[in-house]
């Protein structure tokens, strides 16, 4: 994962503790001043121990303070961490499809500058070599789940999405260890889908997660976690705001995939474009 700390802190943020999450709002709200500060004064300003702050800060995956200051540093001077823009009641149809888009773009970035591409390298080579691709997911992760599945297709394979839960336990009981299951979860703590996983990990199958939170419970099973989210905002639920990054992350694996075999995507993709042509006026 790269150093990047806003990012970071949104993904992290729902399984922090109440005294973690002073700390990381103290940490938003005053980027600037704590770059000056000691472990000491910020403890103090957000009434936690310094053993406290320390343990935070290596809890995301820093050093200590001083790493995590070094890595906000550098993240403000490269690009300015872009101002939040919520959609108020006033706001009309031009400033809500532009803060949209702008909240969409930033939940992109965030995702982008926290990918561990040697993970996605992983998760690639894991779908390459699975005889069986299961996909789970619920609600809005069952819409990512129908697109990976269309575009694993393209490849031949034998991938199936599962949005009800007897056929997702069904589908992990005669998993074995040739298989891998895509699991997609905003939260990450949906307990169908854990079970799911575990009678699946039981059986050997290996679990590709992606997951909106780093700390989550699904990103803490899975073989191989892939964290994005996006930015909630009036109106527009913090989920279907991450389905949209969590679908990029697909997009990544499905184009990082046919790099891989390029000759089969290629095949495949011709023998497509024929029967699809063939059914047009």
């Amino acid at each position: 994962m790269k150093e990047q700390v806003l990012p970071i802190l949104r993904s992290a943020y729902e399984d922090l503790t109440k005294s973690e999450k002073k700390i990381a709002d103290y940490i938003t709200g005053h980027k600037d001043e704590i770059m000056g500060q000691t472990v000491a004064e910020i403890a103090k300003n957000t009434a936690n121990s310094e053993i406290t702050i320390s343990r935070f800060c290596k809890k995301l995956g820093f050093s200590g303070l001083q790493g995590l200051k070094i890595a906000l540093a550098s993240e403000l001077s490269a690009a300015g961490e872009q101002t939040y823009q919520d959609i108020h009641k006033n706001d009309d149809e031009a400033a809500v499809a532009g803060k949209i888009f702008r909240n969409i773009t930033d939940g992109l970035q965030d995702t982008l500058k926290i990918l561990d591409f040697s993970l996605i390298a992983a998760a690639v080579d894991l779908l390459k070599s699975a005889r069986r691709v299961a996909i789970y997911g619920f609600g809005n992760s069952a819409t990512v789940c129908q697109d990976m599945e269309t575009r694993l297709l393209r490849f031949g394979m034998a991938v199936q999405a599962f949005s009800d839960v007897h056929m997702q336990v069904t589908s992990a009981a005669l998993l074995d260890a040739c298989d891998v299951v895509i699991a997609v979860s905003h939260t990450g703590a949906n307990k169908d889908i854990l079970e799911s996983l575990r009678i699946a990990r039981q059986n050997g199958a290996k679990v590709i997660a992606i997951t909106s939170y780093a700390q989550s419970e699904l990103a803490r099973s899975a073989d191989i976690a892939l964290v994005g989210m996006g930015r909630e905002v009036h109106y527009r639920s913090e989920a279907a705001a991450s389905r949209l990054v969590h679908m990029a992350i697909g997009d990544i694996l499905y184009t990082c995939l046919a790099m891989k075999m390029p000759e089969q995507y290629h095949a495949n993709l011709q023998k497509m474009r024929e029967v699809i042509a063939a059914r047009r006026l």
